[in-house]
């Protein structure tokens, strides 16, 4: 078992304002362990880096129990990965450099889903909860472990410039930030086409 899809049923999260604060944030200097065996430091990346953080993917032979299912925005964790997977291409047309996934889950745990679903990115482990503790990520309780929210991000050169929370189905989660991305490309290029124009008037004063 995958776990790729989801019941029609799940409960819907709710904005509860958790992630109000992010957007504009200097992304911390945290070192955290990627599944490529060396450690990322996300404030150090230039361009764009698309961030999506997951409570926890299910092993292979794991029955995930209805408890989980009744908690909003807990299941679809597999789905969220495979649609960023899916869209690796086109977020590279898009302009983005780095596509990472996070949760609280153990590095060997991550490889062997990384494994399993074929993932073309890396997943970074938040086991210490040091990210999350530095930005204030939204979090819940299960089975005496803490886990992050389901929610995503845009960074460019450290800085927090989009934040996607709640994130509901989680199947769709890459093409939200896709959405965003191609009009904020947009603004990007009416700002370039702005500026040059400028550029030659004030040449030809």
């Amino acid at each position: 078992m995958t776990h790729t899809t989801v019941p029609s049923d799940l409960p819907v999260p709710k904005d509860d304002g958790a992630c109000n604060h992010l957007t504009g944030t200097t992304f911390p200097s945290i070192q955290l362990p990627s599944t490529a065996g060396n450690n990322v430091n996300l404030s150090t990346l230039s361009g764009l880096t698309v961030l999506f953080c997951y409570p926890r993917t299910g092993a292979p032979d794991e029955t995930i129990p209805d408890p989980w299912n009744e908690i909003p925005g807990a299941r679809g964790c597999t789905p969220q990965a495979c649609s960023f997977r899916d869209a690796a291409q086109e977020f590279l047309q898009l302009g983005v450099s780095h596509i990472f996934g996070a949760s609280t889950q153990d590095t060997p745990y991550q490889r062997e889903v990384k494994e399993r679903v074929h993932l073309p990115y890396q997943l970074l482990s938040d086991e210490k909860l040091e990210l999350q503790k530095a930005l204030d990520l939204p979090t819940f309780e299960w089975q005496d472990k803490k886990l992050i929210k389901r929610m995503s991000m845009v960074v460019e050169d450290g800085k927090i410039i989009k934040v996607f929370y709640p994130v509901f189905p989680p199947s769709e989660s890459a093409n939200e930030v896709m959405k965003w991305l191609r009009t904020y490309a947009g603004r990007q290029n009416l700002s370039t086409v702005q500026e040059n124009e400028t550029m030659r008037n004030l040449q030809h004063r």
